[in-house]
């Protein structure tokens, strides 16, 4: 469904991404994990068109998006979900879902979807009409990805959805990435929780300094050694 290949990408003349490639296949879940400031949410802005790579193709769904703009590639099913929610806090709950379904081709869509995402995220119905700023750090979560799910998303990408979060919180957030998947949603999910990405992922790529430096089946990374010392300090 995404492939990317050979992507390098710069911030002005400071180069970010080196050569990264990686694939997501139709209704997996694929995990992107690295430590601060290896280079994953520059990935995400890569691909969904927030930058543009400076070397490298990125194909959606078998089409070349490398150098459309965001608009277009959220047009065509590629979402993203970014780090720190970035919800309008001054908007209802109810008005913060609205602006996810803008793009027109979906609007027709759009009370199908509420319908969706309320029956989802329950707690979202009961506070529709409640300031999205006045909403607990899950609760606003919750939302970000529910407003990421009112594009008809083919493939959504979560960038960091449980940073901030409390324990709890984390563990609930990560079941709602496995049952949105299992509900046919396809997911790129970049996280710095490792131990947890790795327990939901079916595959997952280790970013370090801007490379791939280990890719496999998260089952398979959690008993690296090198993943085990480096990130789960054990």
């Amino acid at each position: 469904m995404l492939s990317v290949n050979t992507v390098s990408s710069y911030y002005s003349d400071i180069q970010i991404l080196r050569e990264v490639s990686l694939s997501v296949e139709e209704a997996e879940i694929v995990g992107l994990v690295g430590g601060n400031g290896s280079g994953k949410t520059t990935v995400l802005r890569t691909i969904s068109g927030l930058i543009h790579a400076r070397s490298g193709l990125i194909r959606f769904c078998g089409e070349e998006i490398t150098s459309l703009p965001a608009y277009s590639i959220v047009e065509k099913g590629l979402v993203l979900v970014p780090e720190g929610r970035k919800l309008f806090p001054s908007l209802s709950v109810y008005e913060n879902l609205d602006l996810g379904a803008y793009n027109p081709k979906v609007r027709k869509d759009k009370k199908r979807n509420f319908k969706i995402v309320f029956q989802r995220f329950p707690v979202l119905y009961e506070r529709k009409t409640q300031l999205a700023g006045t909403l607990s750090g899950g609760e606003q979560q919750m939302l970000a990805i529910a407003r990421g799910l009112m594009a008809n998303p083919r493939l959504i990408m979560l960038d960091e959805p449980s940073i901030g979060l409390a324990p709890m919180m984390v563990k609930e957030v990560f079941r709602i990435v496995k049952t949105i998947n299992e509900l046919g949603a396809t997911i790129l999910l970049v996280e710095q929780n490792v131990r947890q990405s790795l327990l939901v992922v079916d595959r997952a790529y280790v970013l370090e300094n801007g490379k791939i430096a280990l890719q496999g089946k998260g089952e398979d990374l959690l008993k690296n050694d090198r993943v085990i010392t480096t990130y789960l300090g054990l």
